[in-house]
């Protein structure tokens, strides 16, 4: 009779035996790994993280351009300041209905009913259009704001043919400045919109669609209970990303209003820079940035929150 064991049992250690140790290479690993990322973050903690944090130093601060030996500092003083400030909550105001206007109802719905309807057109009018489209999306902001300044303006485009269809007209830029301003984001950005829901119905599959219209769901039907909650990842990521853009937009305004008439479309991106440029006060400025900055992560929050369920 064979006394012979198992050689793979011979190995195992008992039961208060130490576990083995490691070897030296198996440490050496993720240090290997992680190596190559090191320059990437360095550069990102001293561009990115570094101005970040010394802007929220300055906030802090009642730093000035001019007329000022050193700068002290002055705790909430600043944000007190902006929220008893009339000016900085009528700038918080326009942001929002700035955002909501062009952002989530303009470019969000007008870029996914151009997308809708691109895939039922024919190949030469989708060309058309997205050429149409994107041009507008390309072009840069102080161009785009000077081509929809000069189609607001009392002796422009807009004017000229509503005269021609005997309709009256007005000084848009002073009678409703928030609602051009807005308009015009919507026309330069929409295309962005557009190529996301573009992306997103070429993967719905073509069978789930036809299935439904075999059972009678007519078009709107179809598009509540099939497309959307398809699409629903794509249309959180296209919020939250048109939105950040929206709460930062500064050319455009200013070179259609300035944030005028009368502050009527002063946006905090605007505000901020009068307070920080204009009247010199950085720190109020500053403070002001890292308001918008907390807004912005508010809604990031929101957005991925909702992308975090599932469909």
């Amino acid at each position: 009779m064979s006394t012979a064991t198992d050689p793979g049992l011979e190995k195992r250690p008992g039961p208060g035996a130490a576990p083995p140790r490691p070897a030296a290479r198996s440490r050496r690993v993720p240090l290997l790994r992680v190596l190559p990322l090191a320059p990437a973050v360095v550069l990102l903690l001293l561009f990115l993280a570094g101005p970040i944090a010394y802007c929220a130093y300055i906030a802090f601060t009642d730093l000035q351009l001019t007329g000022q030996a050193e700068d002290s500092f002055v705790g909430f003083e600043n944000f007190t300041t902006a929220f008893g400030d009339d000016a900085f909550l009528n700038a918080v105001w326009l942001t929002l209905v700035f955002t909501v206007i062009s952002a989530l109802v303009g470019q969000n719905t007008l870029g996914l009913a151009l997308a809708a309807l691109m895939q039922r057109a024919s190949k030469p009018v989708r060309t058309l259009v997205g050429g149409i489209v994107i041009t507008a999306w390309v072009l840069p902001e102080v161009v785009a704001g000077f081509l929809l300044y000069a189609f607001f303006r009392r002796e422009g485009t807009l004017n000229a043919v509503l005269d021609w269809l005997h309709l009256p007209t007005q000084n848009w830029l002073f009678t409703l400045p928030i609602l051009a301003v807005s308009f015009a984001n919507v026309w330069r950005g929409t295309a962005f919109s557009m190529l996301v829901y573009s992306a997103a119905l070429n993967e719905i599959p073509k069978e789930i669609t036809e299935a439904a219209e075999v059972d009678g769901a007519g078009g709107w039907r179809r598009l509540w209970h099939i497309t959307l909650p398809m699409i629903r990842r794509s249309i959180g990521t296209n919020l939250m990303l048109i939105t950040l853009q929206t709460l930062s937009v500064f050319g455009l305004i200013w070179v259609m209003t300035r944030g005028g008439p009368g502050g009527r479309s002063q946006t905090l991106p605007l505000f901020m820079y009068e307070e920080a440029f204009q009247k010199s006060m950085i720190g109020y400025g500053t403070a002001v940035a890292l308001l918008l900055l907390v807004v912005g992560s508010l809604f990031s929050v929101v957005y991925l929150r909702l992308l975090r369920t599932e469909v």
